[in-house]
């Protein structure tokens, strides 16, 4: 479908231009969310007499949108969610649930502006893409964990799940003896063997010299 962008749209263009899109990417989002028309004479003459208008109330929001990317841009939030001992967690966090994390600290951002390739599954330090208007883009971090105390551990750069499953270097390690039986503790070396009992004559003679 040929459609008349309203505003800027990544990889698409930018107000104004006419581009072919997919249909259904068209009647799914584009139309209803009043971001493009459809390319036909009628609805050219109609943006044309309206451009003007159009493109005010773009920089208007695009000058909002910069005020409010101060506030957020490079910002972390903290997030606790119970997770297993591989960090993999019990459920997922979304959009909607960074939007309202947001919202809680302040920062008004609707969850349609969070830019989520696929909800977050594990714990971590996760960077998130802000689009607070179709020109105007911020990134924040958001850090989940399974406790303050791990949030902290990580925000410090602390790899938490490689320190989980390092290597305890001064624990216990068992000696390994290629020659042993099965069963048997290994030996760090063999024992020393006892002396062998004096012969008769020789004790005889030690006692009449010491009488």
């Amino acid at each position: 479908m040929q459609v008349i962008l309203l505003e800027r749209i990544e990889k698409l263009g930018t107000i104004g231009d006419e581009v072919k899109v997919k249909d259904g990417y068209a009647r799914n989002f584009l139309l209803p969310n009043g971001k493009a028309l459809r390319a036909n004479e009628s609805n050219r003459k109609v943006f044309e007499s309206n451009r003007a208008r159009i493109e005010a109330t773009n920089a208007e929001r695009r000058s909002t949108a910069q005020i409010d990317a101060k506030r957020v841009d490079g910002i972390t939030i903290q997030l606790i969610r119970q997770a297993s001992n591989t960090g993999q967690l019990y459920g997922s966090v979304s959009a909607r649930d960074l939007s309202e994390l947001l919202e809680a600290e302040g920062h008004k951002v609707a969850k349609n502006q969070i830019v989520l390739d696929r909800p977050i599954k594990a714990i971590g330090l996760h960077d998130v893409k802000i689009a607070l208007h179709p020109e105007v883009s911020v990134g924040i971090r958001v850090n989940i964990a399974r406790s303050p105390e791990e949030a902290e551990l990580q925000a410090q750069g602390v790899d938490v799940m490689a320190q989980m499953f390092e290597r305890d270097e001064t624990g216990f390690v068992e000696d390994f003896d290629p020659n042993a039986e099965p069963g048997e503790i290994a030996r760090d070396e063999e024992p020393a063997a006892e002396p062998a009992p004096a012969p008769a004559s020789e004790a005889g003679e030690t006692g009449e010299a010491e009488a």
